[in-house]
């Protein structure tokens, strides 16, 4: 789990709802990504870059935000797993995506992804 300067360094922002954290993953040469969890399973995942391998899922590209989004059709409903935020500077890029889940565990995965924001 980060600690709160090391939170406050992040180049992007998280809502993380209660119960929930917010832990480094081994990091590479020139990039870390991050894991949001609750009780050890994963609600959705952020890289942060120079190059991620956007898009990961399959549907639209939307361009809203400040961001790129995925955005799938099940039946009726929309559903957004992932977004790709562009930096001028360095990371340049900042990549949310969801974990495959189901019912109310994939909705509230798509609302911590979508509360992610560039700094």
């Amino acid at each position: 789990m980060l600690s709160p300067s090391a939170y406050a360094a992040l180049p992007f922002t998280v809502e993380l709802p209660t119960g929930f954290t917010l832990t480094a993953g081994r990091p590479g040469p020139d990039f870390q990504e991050y894991t949001v969890s609750r009780a050890g399973q994963s609600f959705a995942r952020i890289y942060v870059g120079p190059s991620s391998q956007f898009p990961i899922y399959s549907g639209d590209i939307v361009q809203a935000g400040g961001r790129a989004s995925v955005v799938t059709t099940d039946g009726v409903n929309r559903h957004a797993l992932e977004h790709l935020f562009l930096r001028p500077t360095a990371p340049r890029e900042i990549h949310v995506w969801t974990s495959s889940l189901e019912g109310a565990d994939q909705a509230l995965a798509e609302r911590i992804a979508g509360s992610v924001d560039a700094k």
